[in-house]
């Protein structure tokens, strides 16, 4: 056969093993910078109105990304609607989390919200996606430490802490089908129009959702910078997870991608002092092995 080598199938299985390696370490990348920004984000609705912080962030990601498709020149239809589907998940998820943020401790709010990771890798597996043994036990694990470092706040008696639980838990499940609407357009399509129109989706929501509620939008001058920061880098986190997606399992991509909370619990002990119990050190220790077992799968 023309343009046969000896090893070629050797040679592109090496290629595809690396480049699902190279996915898992960028969904794991998009856990970090999610985390970062997810930390900075809750602690300027702390100072600032909640819609203001999410809706100008969102603004300024919609701005690099538009510039990006000028850049290109093109629109996927398929993908952008299946974007639309994330945004709207995407968008009411981070509203009730930036919320939830406000009013709970940050160590306590982000796992919970973490739990959202069941959504995608559950419609995963069920789809037909099957990552080996280890892989999947790696995944449970990871899901089990971020609900092991949620125990404590549930004995709370604190009615503020109650409902900054209960927007947590609205926060998983729409940020889950975030999380699932996004993978699978950029797997079955354009990631680039997927992002889009999940960041026109999402945005989209969130000025419905601040009309409705006639809520302050007024950002002062002085913190702009810091919540376009923000903005740039949930943008910057939902590429990397584009990217992991479309070459890998989305089963594994989606748990990896949803760790951030660890990331917002360490820099909330680190830069704020906020005390970790024994159970929620021994759920980000899980969680850390869980992402291990995953790799090592």
């Amino acid at each position: 056969m023309r343009g046969w080598r000896p090893g070629n199938g050797h040679a592109r299985g090496a290629a595809e093993l690396a480049l699902s390696a190279l996915a898992l370490v960028l969904a794991l990348g998009s856990s970090i910078v999610w985390g970062v920004a997810d930390f900075s984000g809750g602690s300027l609705t702390r100072q600032l109105p909640t819609f203001g912080v999410t809706i100008v962030s969102q603004a300024a990601g919609f701005v690099a990304l538009v510039v990006a498709v000028a850049v290109r020149g093109d629109v996927g239809g398929r993908s952008f609607a299946l974007g639309l589907l994330a945004g709207v998940g995407g968008g009411a998820g981070l509203a009730a989390f930036y919320r939830a943020l406000s009013l709970g401790t940050m160590s306590v709010v982000s796992p919970v919200v973490a739990c959202g990771a069941v959504v995608p890798f559950g419609v995963s597996i069920a789809t037909g996606e099957r990552p080996s043994g280890l892989a999947l036990a790696g995944a449970c694990a990871a899901l089990g430490g971020a609900v092991l470092a949620s125990v404590e706040e549930r004995r709370s008696t604190s009615p503020e802490r109650a409902r900054a639980i209960a927007l947590a838990v609205v926060a998983a499940v729409a940020l889950g089908l975030f999380v699932y609407f996004l993978g699978l357009g950029s797997r079955q399509g354009d990631a680039l129009s997927t992002l889009l129109g999940a960041r026109v989706g999402s945005l989209g929501l969130l000025v419905l959702l601040a009309s409705a509620r006639r809520a302050p939008l007024r950002v002062p001058r002085a913190a702009l910078a810091a919540v376009v920061a923000v903005g740039l880098a949930d943008v910057t986190a939902n590429v990397l997870f584009a990217f992991a997606s479309g070459h890998a399992l989305l089963a594994l991509v989606s748990v990896l991608g949803s760790l951030y909370p660890v990331v917002t619990v360490l820099l909330a002990h680190v830069l704020l002092g906020e005390r970790l119990t024994r159970t929620q050190q021994a759920g980000v220790a899980v969680a850390l092995a869980g992402v291990v077992a995953i790799a090592g799968g």
